[in-house]
């Protein structure tokens, strides 16, 4: 049985980043995946990583809580809007809180390289945009995916990291938003 977690960076319980969650866990919960959730909006974390790798600042209960359901997955679905280009600023922090030295990779001594921690895990981004995911990939060399995907995921040892896009969110009416929440519980249901 595979085993998911949904990362949900969106902060607005209204937003359609929710029903996206909720389509792709339906999904999952019927394929037979075992599925857990966190949502970013709801854990109590100071995002700035205050000291950078200098001095390590105390994980809160959320944060800890959070590393063990990544460290339990097998398969990491990232869903989160597009914002100037990037992750919202508070799943920015979650990220620089979370994701370690010596949690998610390790530096080796006297070495430009590092350890990927996080090997093993598979995983997915699905984002959303008001321009076409298309024009976001050409024009704008698509900044969240780099930041997330190469920098940060793949970078820990995650691969392979798939990728949807989903837009343009706001001229959307509720016809293509129902096309798209089919597409994402199917998604889920191939645990992709």
């Amino acid at each position: 049985m595979k085993k998911i977690v949904i990362i949900n960076g969106h902060p607005n319980r209204d937003s359609f980043n929710f029903g996206l969650v909720k389509a792709y866990k339906e999904g999952a919960l019927q394929s037979g995946a075992e599925v857990r959730e966190i949502t970013i909006a709801d854990l109590q974390f100071d995002p700035n990583l205050q000291f950078g790798y200098q001095k390590r600042m105390e994980l809160e209960p959320d944060l800890l809580k959070a590393w063990e359901t990544i460290e339990w997955a097998d398969h990491l679905v990232w869903i989160h809007p597009v914002w100037w280009g990037g992750l919202p600023a508070r799943t920015k922090g979650f990220i620089d809180r979370l994701f370690l030295p010596g949690i998610a990779f390790k530096y080796r001594e006297n070495s430009v390289w590092w350890d990927k921690l996080l090997k093993g895990k598979t995983g997915h981004i699905i984002t959303t945009l008001d321009q076409p995911g298309w024009y976001y990939r050409l024009f704008y060399g698509r900044p969240s995916i780099n930041q997330l995907k190469k920098s940060t995921l793949v970078f820990c040892g995650v691969e392979p990291v798939k990728v949807t896009y989903v837009g343009i969110i706001k001229t959307s009416d509720e016809e293509q938003r129902t096309r798209w929440l089919t597409k994402i519980k199917g998604l889920g249901q191939k645990q992709k």
